[in-house]
């Protein structure tokens, strides 16, 4: 999904603009300068994807009390398809990609051609079977969160994917846990590699942790994608804005993924170019323990290793064992393959 196989990082503005399209841009222009590939929203019709008796998460009563229903809500943070329109040509104007999930069939219908061929379904669609064959229908990039679910859910939802016309090969699984922040002691990293082994696909991470280094581990891991959720400022009203980093922690992280990245290397066992200078100054050659006679027998008595190492290397001391002395040696001369006769 990424050329030169970096890692793609979605910057998950969300509904963290509050409803208001100037603060999208805003979180547009956090995310350039945190250097994300993708900014990505959320596009739906409240009353498309809510029932009016459909109750709020505890982490949403937490932060937004429990008066008003999930539907009403919800509302507050919809922007109308026109917003979508004019943030896809904002991101362009700023040279990254638009992104924004849908939650409804309305939303994919309408967002087929701003998504630029790449879907990603939230967690909470993967058993929304009518929702993963419409996607599936386009046969465009998928990267499809698999929070709360089971293997077997996973294999399902795939599998309407692909029949829907989808090509498995483009299809990109991230882990996830939907608990918002996600307790350290719940994010089971490894599953993310359990369902890599599973079905051979791509795999990703999307988190909900407080901070940013379980991002960076699963970098480390063997992630390709990774989201993240972040804000403009924690304190703002809203569901997800205390779970999301701030501008700088956004900007850490993805330089932080960029570091890894570079140091997982091509696993290549080689001395690298920036240490090859080293070897003659780390290493050790053989040396001249005391003052000996040309023609000096050497035994082992006669050796130590010293550094540097631009003489002859330790690895051939027993090859040097009773060899005999061309010359007079002091005492830590480092000797040199013309001042012996080999046997």
């Amino acid at each position: 999904m990424m050329e030169n196989n970096k890692v793609l990082i979605i910057a998950e503005a969300g509904v963290n603009h509050n409803g208001d399209i100037k603060l999208a841009k805003k979180l547009i222009d956090s995310a350039v300068d945190a250097g994300a590939d993708i900014v990505k929203f959320q596009t739906f019709i409240a009353e498309n994807v809510i029932s009016k008796n459909a109750i709020k998460a505890d982490y949403q009563k937490a932060v937004t009390g429990e008066e008003e229903s999930q539907l009403e809500m919800v509302k507050k943070l919809q922007l109308k398809f026109n917003d979508f329109r004019d943030l896809e040509k904002y991101c362009g104007e700023k040279g990254i990609q638009f992104l924004s999930t849908p939650f409804d069939m309305d939303s994919i219908e309408f967002l087929a051609d701003l998504n630029k061929g790449i879907w990603k379904v939230p967690s909470g669609e993967i058993t929304n079977f009518p929702y993963l064959k419409k996607i599936g229908g386009y046969n465009e990039k998928v990267i499809l969160s698999t929070g709360m679910s089971t293997l077997g859910e996973i294999e399902r939802a795939i599998d309407i994917i692909v029949k829907a016309g989808t090509s498995k090969d483009n299809i990109t699984l991230l882990h996830c846990n939907t608990e918002y922040p996600t307790p350290m002691r719940d994010v089971n990293l490894k599953a993310m590699l359990t369902i890599k082994n599973a079905f051979a696909t791509p795999v990703g991470y999307s988190d909900h942790t407080l901070g940013i280094e379980v991002p960076v581990a699963a970098v480390a891991l063997g992630a390709k994608v990774i989201e993240k959720h972040f804000t403009l400022d924690k304190n703002m009203e809203g569901p997800d804005h205390r779970a999301s980093l701030d501008p700088a922690e956004l900007k850490q992280m993805i330089n932080a993924i960029r570091n890894i990245e570079q140091a997982l290397g091509n696993g290549t066992k080689t001395p690298s170019e920036s240490e090859r200078k080293n070897i003659e100054i780390a290493r050790k050659s053989v040396h001249i323990a005391r003052n000996l006679r040309k023609g000096h027998v050497l035994s082992e008595d006669d050796l130590t290793v010293k550094r540097p190492g631009n003489g002859i290397s330790p690895i051939l001391i027993d090859e040097i064992i009773g060899c005999k002395l061309r010359s007079d040696m002091t005492k830590d001369a480092m000797l040199q393959l013309k001042d012996i006769e080999w046997k």
